[in-house]
This record gives C-alpha cells, sequence and structure tokens, in this order.
C-alpha cells in the first residue's frame, strides 16, 4: 500500500521519499508495511474505535455528571456558603488540576494507562466525588475540592495524549469529537438525573445534592473498575490486533507527517522547547477563550425558574450541543481544517453572550444560552479547538504529551476566573460575568485569525525550503530531522 500523501505538495513528497528511501534497515519492517485493501483498512480502524472510544467516552461522561447540579440540590444552604464561598470552593478545583496536568502527562508515557493511571485515577475522583457528603464545613469542601482536582488533572490531557498515538493526526478529529461529546451528552443527562435524585432528599437525612454525589460517584467506581481489564494500553502491546494491523498501525504513526518518525527518549530540550515555542502561547490564548464561556455556562447555567425547572430546562441546550459537536468534528475530519470550526463556536458564543447580556425577554435569553452551549463545547479543544490542533502541530511525543499537557494546565486556569465572575450579587442579569466572557470570546477571535496566517507563513517558508533542498540536493539525516521535530522542512502546520 502506498505511503499517505504528504500535505505539502509534489516537491515535499520528492524530499519525503529520499529520505524513506534513506530509512535504516532497522526500521525496514516499519517502512514497507503489509498491504491493506481499502476494506481491511477500514475495519482496522472500526476494531480500533470500539476498544478505545466507548470506555474512554464513558470514563468523561462520569467526571462531568456532578457538574453544577448540586448548588441547586441545596448544598450552598446545607454547607452556608455565603457571599462568595461558593465561588472560592469552585476556584480552589482549578488550582491544582492546572498546575498537575503537565506532571501527569510526563509520566504517562512510562506508565500503563489500562492499570496504573486512567482506571485507578477514575478510582480516587470517584471516592473524593463521594466524600464532599460526609463534609459539614466550608473548610472541608475546600480540602476536598483541592484533592479532587489533583486526582483529576491527568484525565483529559492524559486522554489526548493516549488517543495521539494510536490515530493518525487527520483521523483524530472525529474520534476525539465522540469521547468529548460524553461531556456534552453528561450535560444534558446530568440536568435529568439530578432532578430524578432530588426525589430522595431527605432520605437517611441526606439532602438532594448528597445523594448527587453518592450515587454518580459509585457510577465512577464501576467504570473506573471496568476500564482496568478493558482499556487496552498501546498499539504494539494490543492483543486484538492482528501481527500485521499492529504493524500497520505502527507504521502509519511513523510516518504521519513525518518521514523518519519521532523521538522516543525524553529530552530536558522537549520541555524547553514547549515554554520557547510561540504556538504554545499562542494556542493557550485561544483555548482560554473558550474554556471560560464553557465552565461559565456549565457552572452557572441561570434561567430565573425554580430548582425543578432550571434542572430540566438544562437538558434541550447540551442536546443541540451534541449534535453541533458531532457534526462540526465530521465536517473538520473531512477538510482537514480545524481553524473554521473554532471560528464558528466564537462566533455563535459572541451572540449567545451578547443576547443573555441585553435586556431581552427570558425566552430570547434561553435560545442565547443554546449558542452558548453549542458554540463552546463545538470549539472546545477535544472536537474543533485548540488542544489537537495544536497536538498536530507539535512533532514528537515528549514534545506533543508535554505541550498539550502545558497548553491544557496553563489554559485551565480562565476556568478559575469563569469560577468568581459569575457572583450571586449579580443575579439576575450576570451583567459582569457575561460581558467578561464576551472579552474572553473577543480575544479568540484576534489570536485565532493571527495564529493562522503565521501558520501559513511558517508552511510557505518550508515549501520556498523545501525546493531549494531538491534543487540542491541537500538532504537532513535521520537524526537531524528526529531532533527538528515540528521545526522539520517536511513538517507542515495544520490549519
Amino acid at each position: 500500500m502506498s505511503r499517505p500523501p504528504s500535505s505539502s505538495g509534489s516537491i515535499a513528497e520528492k524530499a519525503t521519499d529520499i529520505r524513506i528511501n534513506r530509512a535504516s534497515k532497522d526500521d525496514a519492517a516499519l517502512s514497507t508495511p503489509p498491504s491493506l485493501t481499502p476494506a481491511q483498512e477500514a475495519k482496522l480502524w472500526r476494531k480500533v474505535d470500539w476498544h478505545i472510544v466507548p470506555i474512554l467516552s464513558i470514563m468523561y461522561l462520569c467526571s462531568f455528571l456532578d457538574r453544577g447540579n448540586a448548588k441547586l440540590q441545596g448544598l450552598t444552604t446545607q454547607l452556608d456558603l455565603t457571599g462568595n464561598k461558593y465561588n472560592i470552593a469552585l476556584t480552589m478545583y482549578f488550582i491544582p488540576y492546572c498546575l498537575f496536568e503537565c506532571p501527569a502527562n510526563m509520566v504517562l508515557k512510562r506508565l500503563r494507562p489500562s492499570r496504573y493511571y486512567v482506571s485507578a485515577e477514575m478510582t480516587m475522583r470517584a471516592i473524593l466525588q463521594i466524600y464532599p457528603t460526609l463534609t459539614r464545613s466550608y473548610p472541608q469542601l475546600v480540602g476536598v475540592r483541592v484533592c479532587l482536582g489533583v486526582a483529576e488533572a491527568g484525565l483529559f490531557p492524559g486522554v489526548v495524549w493516549y488517543m495521539s498515538i494510536w490515530y493518525p493526526r487527520h483521523m483524530l478529529q472525529f474520534r476525539v469529537g465522540l469521547f468529548y461529546g460524553a461531556a456534552t451528552v453528561a450535560g444534558a443527562f446530568s440536568g435529568v438525573l439530578a432532578y430524578g435524585i432530588s426525589f430522595m432528599s431527605g432520605t437517611r437525612g441526606l439532602l438532594g445534592w448528597s445523594w448527587i454525589f453518592i450515587l454518580e460517584g459509585i457510577a465512577t467506581v464501576v467504570v473506573g473498575a471496568i476500564a482496568f481489564f478493558v482499556l487496552v494500553d498501546f498499539p504494539d502491546t494490543a492483543k486484538f490486533l492482528s501481527d500485521d494491523e499492529r504493524a500497520y498501525i505502527l507504521w502509519r504513526k511513523k510516518y504521519d507527517n513525518s518521514s523518519v518518525g519521532e523521538e522516543e527518549h525524553f529530552e530536558m530540550r522537549h520541555l524547553i522547547s514547549v515554554f520557547l515555542d510561540w504556538q504554545v502561547w499562542m494556542q493557550i490564548l485561544v483555548y482560554m477563550s473558550i474554556v471560560a464561556p464553557l465552565y461559565g455556562i456549565s457552572l452557572f447555567l441561570p434561567f430565573g425558574y425554580g430548582t425543578a425547572i432550571s434542572q430540566l430546562l438544562t437538558v434541550p441546550p447540551y442536546i443541540c450541543a451534541t449534535i453541533v459537536l458531532l457534526t462540526f468534528a465530521v465536517w473538520s475530519d473531512h477538510v482537514k481544517m480545524r481553524s473554521p470550526f473554532i471560528l464558528a463556536g466564537l462566533l455563535m458564543c459572541l451572540v449567545g453572550f451578547s443576547i443573555n447580556i441585553s435586556d431581552a425577554p427570558i425566552g430570547a435569553k434561553y435560545f442565547g444560552t443554546f449558542l452558548c452551549v453549542s458554540g463552546s463545547y463545538a470549539a472546545f479543544p477535544g472536537i474543533t479547538g485548540s488542544v489537537f490542533r495544536l497536538g498536530n502541530n507539535l512533532a514528537g511525543q515528549y514534545k506533543r504529551g508535554i505541550g498539550m499537557a502545558f497548553h491544557i494546565g496553563f489554559g485551565n486556569f480562565s476556568g478559575a476566573i469563569a469560577s468568581n465572575i459569575y457572583l450571586s450579587r449579580d443575579e439576575p442579569r450576570y451583567i459582569m460575568g457575561h460581558a467578561l466572557e464576551l472579552m474572553f470570546v473577543g480575544i479568540g477571535l484576534i489570536c485565532l485569525p493571527l495564529t493562522v496566517l503565521l501558520y501559513k507563513r511558517v508552511n510557505a517558508k518550508r515549501d520556498a525550503l523545501q525546493r531549494e533542498m531538491v534543487e540542491k540536493g541537500i538532504n537532513y539525516s535521520d537524526g537531524e530531522l528526529r531532533r527538528m521535530g515540528d521545526r522539520a522542512p517536511d513538517f507542515r502546520y495544520t490549519l
């Protein structure tokens, strides 16, 4: 089967062909993979999908189920969370969550995701999710929130990196769309579940918010235990693959936008290169412009109705967001572009928050909520946002893993900001909160086009450099190209 075409045209293909022909004997097995027919290849990816996507999606769904509903079921009343105490408790989750994401991704490569990392982390998170029901004071709640942030820090960036080692980069978007779609599904069902669980309020002396944490925590423990046995680790150790299928996946990843593969050993320069890479910081700003609206809506979704009605009214916006999210994911993979879909999500948020900050009727504001939720989730990095676009544009497993974790960790500080901009004294219009969300959206609308222009400029320079290399017969060694990573002449940024 022929090698996947380079995205940079015939000049890049010629340069790539030269280096593939110079591949070492040690890589001969991977440079000539087993031939698969289109039907066999499609069957292979379906098999991988069934072993990876469902369990990861269910795990992520569990991590989102309890967000935003406990407040409506008596949490603030029973623990006397007056003033800004509720906002501070939310903030204390984000601080360790952000700080521990990068270290968690750095050690994941050395651990088995199915055993020591993802499933164990899910179990620990579930225990900490249940524990708030035993707290009887504000300081205890803050302590649990801190521990929960540490426990959950590695889940999303870990899954981001984990999926990137299985799928070629232009096959990721739809799979991650399914994975992150679990969060929007959780947003829809959490309202229904919370409404149903609210009828248990008073059972065994516990209010509705306690039963939300208990039941959803138990579900998370069960899912974590299943993941321990179901989740596979890496392509080269997957027992459900045949030898030919395993070799083919390794080959696809090895030559995915690179003719010589990726480095397998961590060096301090990988960490330094992440901090000095301009695109990481630009993408962080784009990421923050999406995360702030997402958390702002999910943690503070006011409608001006009673508790039961408010719980049920959260369902339709999230169902709509799931449909938009999956549509964007499929479309994005088809056209192999990310930026237009991020831009579309930001524009939806712009209109949605503009409606909500105005003095429009409550029905119009509810419509604006659809736009806010759909725009923020559809543009979120797991779908058409900047995390996987950055992952596509970082070469080398270690730089990619560190860069994506740093990106997520630093960018999630906007979640901490979002936890403190919707204050109870601003009810019901939340003018300050909506205004600051519009500020974040504006940052994204500025930084996104600027980043795309810079990517295009770099790609054009590398096209010219490769033409010059081919004309002069200049070639880099395999080791040099591996060390260059995403700075290699044949690497092209994804737009």
